[in-house]
């Protein structure tokens, strides 16, 4: 009688998953086991109204929140959700038991296993180096007027409890819209660092690039030179605060941080010091090429399929480098995607999706000011005129930045210049966010629970330290 009675009491537990309103509502997270040995974090949030289910598919690794879902279809022990925005879908058996889900993800002709937990709600990834208030130190919210362009920028300016007179850095961010954490896949590096530098006796400005966050202005239509104008003025309100030895004012710029950091500094001598983290040393369209042959390298792409995708963007970057007019260059880039589509492969094409929206897509992005800007710049001019103290660090393993290209390249610019104060040096076993990595994609920078590794952080320390002293 008790083992009817139990299986009885399982049978209605497993029925009436699909009996109530709200059965599947919440999170339902897993692990999306990819060939590179990579595994990305993927949620979707379910919710059931009016007797309809829909949902939302939240990848944190990646930092994607929110990417709406097509149909979902619950029938008995099975779920189907289709998330079209991406050319996706997933498949699965429900365990109302156990609360999970085994299935599997489909996108663009390849499938893998994902398996997924029930949850209320997803509570995001560890991020142990993430530095929680009450901070040992001052922090303030601060704002600053750039002059030249008539706009305000905000941040925070943190500088330790005692003492005066701090040597202090400016924290300058990568390309994208980034706040003033840099934050990025669920990281806030920018925090981490200002947090770490200011424990040892820096004052440190991290702030929200323009038209992002609280600060005002437009990102979308500004280059990297209108962001080295948001980091004069930073330079100059700075030098405003009492806590601030006006002496000691240098820059680390991460990126395209690291070239903003070097065109302020090659025209003001008062700049006591720079640091370029992962900072090219090379023409831009050179380092989407690296970029481009390394990612797919070590993603598993052929040899012949990568050198058909730098023939590609050769033949793209040449018209956007050259000097046609707006319309034209747009009219010139239409028919060549339109042509690059037609040697593509039907499974090619389904990757991309609609093709006519996703040419409008490139196109814009092309031709937006910053990355033709981008897409010209060469660093090199502007090292040659720093005379200043530089560090200039990469990781190993960085495949954005790559070191073995651009380090020496960044050491022959200062070395013509002049400058005999200089360190430049490759982190082994670091990306391009200087975590300690396996890989180097870009699909690890979410899955790595460190924001920044302890070797990028004290080798920096210690740099100023010696040249500060």
């Amino acid at each position: 009688m008790r083992m009817i009675l139990r299986f009885f009491l399982i049978l209605l537990l497993s029925t009436n998953l699909f009996g109530q309103e709200n059965n599947l509502s919440g999170s339902w997270s897993g692990k999306l086991k990819l060939p590179n040995g990579i595994q990305l974090t993927v949620v979707f949030n379910i919710n059931y109204l009016d007797e309809k289910y829909s949902a939302t598919l939240d990848s944190p690794d990646q930092g994607i929140k929110g990417i709406p879902c097509g149909e979902v279809q619950v029938t008995n022990d099975s779920i189907s959700i289709d998330v079209p925005a991406i050319v996706g879908s997933y498949k699965g058996k429900i365990n109302s038991v156990a609360k999970t889900i085994s299935g599997i993800w489909s996108q663009s002709g390849s499938s893998f296993e994902l398996n997924l937990e029930y949850s209320k709600e997803y509570t995001g990834p560890n991020r142990p180096q993430e530095p929680k208030p009450p901070f040992p130190y001052n922090s303030e919210d601060v704002k600053f007027f750039n002059e030249k362009d008539s706009i305000t920028l905000a941040g925070t300016f943190a500088y330790p409890k005692e003492g005066e007179k701090f040597p202090a850095v400016i924290l300058i961010s990568g390309s994208g819209a980034q706040n003033r954490d840099e934050e990025i896949f669920n990281h806030k590096p920018f925090l981490v660092i200002s947090d770490f530098l200011t424990k040892n006796g820096f004052a440190v400005l991290r702030f929200d690039d323009r038209g992002f966050g609280e600060s005002e202005g437009s990102h979308s239509l500004a280059t990297t030179y209108d962001f080295a104008e948001d980091v004069r003025a930073a330079v100059k309100y700075l030098k405003s605060r009492k806590e601030v030895d006006k002496n000691k004012i240098g820059l680390i710029g991460h990126s395209e941080g690291a070239m903003i950091a070097s065109i302020v500094a090659s025209t003001d001598n008062e700049i006591a010091f720079i640091i370029l983290m992962a900072g090219p040393g090379l023409p831009g369209d050179s380092i989407l090429y690296l970029q481009t042959e390394l990612i797919y390298k070590a993603e598993g792409e052929s040899e012949e399929k990568i050198r058909e995708k730098l023939t590609r963007l050769r033949e793209v970057y040449s018209i956007l480098k050259s000097d046609y007019s707006e319309s034209e260059m747009k009219e010139k880039l239409k028919v060549k995607y339109q042509q690059q589509f037609e040697k593509m492969s039907d499974e090619e094409k389904q990757r991309f999706g609609d093709l006519n929206t996703y040419m409008e897509m490139e196109i814009r992005i092309a031709t937006s000011p910053w990355f033709r800007t981008f897409l010209k710049f060469d660093p090199r001019p502007f090292l040659e005129k720093i005379k200043c103290p530089v560090l200039a660090i990469n990781g190993e393993k960085d495949l954005q930045i790559p070191s073995q290209k651009n380090l020496p390249a960044i050491e022959k610019a200062l070395k013509q210049g002049g400058n005999k104060n200089f360190l430049v040096k490759e982190l082994p076993g670091l990306n391009h966010l200087f975590q300690t990595s396996s890989f180097g994609t870009i699909g690890e920078y979410g899955v790595i629970e460190e924001t920044i590794s302890p070797v990028a952080l004290d080798t920096m320390l210690n740099w100023l330290k010696e040249i500060l002293k």
